[in-house]
């Protein structure tokens, strides 16, 4: 009898310990705080890989910029000592330049537009091409349609918006739109608050969800719906780790990161409404139905820049102008 309680706990033991071999920690980057766009993403893909895996795998979210800005998240998953990223597209174009091809100014005419191109053939082709780079492009999810916001004026029409200096994300694409649109864009790092307040910059632009779950209402002023630039997040995987890996688990890790990305997709839009609502509320003075068209005159030639130049992404950027016609 004692003979087996010692088998028995013996067994146990070595259970207990394989299981605990087998559980595969995965680092997971955002630059955002909980609630953000990129975190509802992140938490969605843990739920449902922990519980697809059993166990198996264990998902450990970064946010709130704690592991680095998003270059720096980038270049820890180029290493592999972040497995995976919720990235805003922007900040890809320093690592490869075809990113730029989604982050063109006005090509999106809305969000029925946006999903058949990502989640088609040119979108597949841009995730492929990001092998180039160390990573592996597993799908998009969303940050959403970029609008203006300054605590200077209201902007009507692109005149308006000589002058202002404009935060922008660590790209060049979007250093040059604003350039083109006669601001003095300025690359920062977020988070931006302090900067905002303390007037170091006059205004930024990106979604909605970004000016409430940010608390941009409290300090500044204006709102433009630009709506200049579709900005998407790309979901990537450190290639190093991914090669790593048996099909079996890079579909499951692929389909759940999929899936989490489209009813991350949904929970943005159904949202905007209110959000936008919520902004009014608050007191920012809202600028509806701006004169696109002076934006997209002053925006036209980029096309023609040297950052569209390289081959392969002048001819992606034409595939996907012909797609979005």
């Amino acid at each position: 009898m004692k003979k087996l309680i010692v088998l028995i706990v013996a067994t146990a033991f070595v259970v207990c310990a394989t299981t605990a071999l087998a559980t595969v920690k995965i680092k997971l980057g955002v630059v955002t705080k909980p609630g953000s766009a990129q975190n509802i993403v992140a938490e969605k893909f843990k739920q449902l890989l922990e519980k697809r895996s059993n166990g198996r795998y264990m998902v450990q979210i970064f946010h709130s910029h704690s592991i680095g800005n998003e270059t720096q998240i980038l270049q820890q998953i180029q290493m592999n000592t972040v497995q995976l990223g919720i990235i805003t597209g922007g900040p890809f174009d320093t690592f490869d330049p075809i990113v730029r091809v989604i982050n063109y100014p006005f090509i999106f005419k809305g969000y029925q537009q946006v999903d058949k191109i990502l989640d088609g053939p040119l979108g597949a082709e841009i995730l492929k091409d990001l092998e180039g780079s160390g990573f592996k492009g597993l799908c998009f999810s969303e940050n959403g349609f970029r609008n203006l916001t300054n605590n200077k004026r209201p902007v009507k029409t692109a005149a308006d918006v000589k002058g202002l200096k404009i935060r922008v994300m660590a790209s060049a694409l979007h250093k040059a739109i604003w350039q083109a649109l006669g601001a003095n864009p300025t690359p920062m790092p977020w988070p931006i608050y302090t900067e905002l307040e303390q007037g170091v910059i006059d205004g930024q632009e990106n979604p909605l969800w970004v000016m409430k779950v940010y608390k941009f209402y409290e300090i500044q002023k204006y709102m433009t719906l630009t709506r200049h630039v579709y900005s998407p997040h790309i979901d990537v995987a450190s290639l190093i780790w991914w090669k790593t890996l048996d099909a079996k688990d890079q579909q499951m890790i692929q389909k759940a990161m999929y899936e989490a990305a489209v009813y991350q997709r949904k929970d943005n839009r159904d949202k905007n409404a209110a959000r936008l609502k919520f902004l009014k509320e608050k007191g920012m003075q809202v600028v509806e139905h701006p004169d696109i068209a002076s934006f997209r005159a002053k925006v036209a030639g980029l096309k023609d820049m040297k950052l569209f130049k390289e081959p392969k992404v002048h001819a992606l950027l034409l595939k996907v102008m012909a797609a979005t016609r």
